[in-house]
């Protein structure tokens, strides 16, 4: 029995593309190669749908890159390389899950933690600690908030007259959500962007509502990852795919 032959536009169609890309997709792998008639058109076969049913399904939730490496892989017979850039795709959102989940506990700790200050540690009137009372108050040595200043996680201005670091409020809540990060396990490389996010968002209440949007974020991306693994399941177990062993 013939097989059933699909033109360019037949694939296109479908998924609102045009049948340039669908050739594009060819030429980079994600799709088998098609085979031509004697005047060297493309015809393609249910398994070329199914493969770009894959594709178009795998992009949401492991990016454009990722979801084109992994068809390269089926398609080149190497099923077990594209079943390894999934683990790392799920394992990257299981590392984002932790980061979010590291950066709310840090901010109900720094509520929960709030107390009444000795007084020779309380800020001065205009809201500015220095590197003394302040490593006090967290219950670290100067020398680590130094350490902290070199990696970009505060940064103090300096007096003018003294030289002394000078902390301004900004400057002790991003101290103290470095405390807790490192007391949670977090490396100084892995708090900076983090604390880079709570400067661009103008404190933590705006982060809160970007914590929200995170969080979402990755809810939806594990979805699309549950998505992409059933357009792949059915693209592996297609009876035309590449490097699959049909029996008599």
């Amino acid at each position: 029995m013939p097989r059933e032959r699909l033109r360019p536009v037949d694939l296109a169609r479908e998924h609102g593309l045009s049948t340039q890309a669908i050739r594009n997709y060819e030429e980079a792998g994600i799709l088998p190669p098609a085979a031509r008639t004697p005047h060297g058109y493309r015809t393609y076969t249910p398994v070329h749908r199914e493969a770009l049913r894959a594709f178009l399904a795998l992009i949401p939730g492991h990016g454009h890159q990722t979801a084109t490496s992994i068809m390269r892989e089926v398609n080149g017979g190497a099923v077990e390389e594209a079943l390894r850039l999934i683990d790392e795709s799920h394992a990257q959102l299981l590392d984002d899950r932790r980061t979010l989940l590291a950066v709310e506990r840090a901010l109900r700790d720094l509520t929960a933690e709030e107390k009444p200050e000795a007084p020779a540690e309380r800020p001065g009137p205009d809201g500015v600690t220095f590197i003394g009372p302040l490593a006090r108050r967290l219950g670290i040595r100067p020398a680590t908030l130094r350490k902290w200043e070199r990696a970009g996680l505060v940064d103090p201005r300096r007096d003018p007259q003294t030289g002394y670091r000078v902390y301004t409020a900004a400057d002790v809540r991003d101290a103290r959500l470095a405390h807790q990060l490192r007391r949670g396990g977090y490396l100084l490389e892995q708090i900076a962007p983090l604390l880079a996010q709570v400067r661009s968002a103008g404190g933590i209440a705006p982060l809160e509502a970007t914590l929200r949007d995170w969080r979402a974020r990755l809810t939806a991306r594990g979805r699309a990852m549950l998505t992409g693994a059933a357009g792949l399941d059915a693209y592996l177990g297609h009876p035309g795919r590449p490097g699959t062993v049909v029996e008599d």
